[in-house]
């Protein structure tokens, strides 16, 4: 995600928000896993967070395999729940943006993480 970049100011922003609790690098991987949702779908929409942390899955053992889960964990990130305190950050900094109904608990307990990250990458790209 080296293309990725925020803005000057978004990033203290976000860091002031969550205590440097996580690495730049998970919230611009949130956000690519946004459009990497958007970009499966027939045509852009909300998505729900149980959504996202499943795209937040695939896409993270698509881009780092085996080492997905130790990726994350390096940025912070080491459960579902994690996605949605990077997603409300970024909602209260104005990045992104949620509708009635929404909640960080939608992103908790997804799946277990171990399991999706550490199992659910198959070699030769079938799963």
């Amino acid at each position: 995600m080296p293309e990725l970049q925020f803005a000057e100011g978004v990033l203290a922003r976000l860091q002031a928000h969550e205590g440097r609790r996580y690495d730049e690098r998970a919230y611009l991987f949130v956000l690519a896993a946004v459009e990497y949702l958007q970009g499966k779908l027939d045509a852009r929409r909300h998505v729900s967070g149980q959504e996202l942390a499943w795209a937040c899955r695939d896409l993270a053992l698509e881009r780092f395999g085996l080492m997905a889960r130790t990726v994350l964990d390096c940025w912070g990130v080491r459960a579902t729940a994690d996605f949605g305190h990077l997603v409300y950050a970024m909602v209260d900094v104005g990045l992104l943006s949620t509708q009635p109904g929404d909640s960080r608990d939608d992103f908790t307990d997804v799946y277990d993480f171990r399991r999706a990250l550490d199992e659910g990458y198959a070699f030769g790209g079938e799963k």
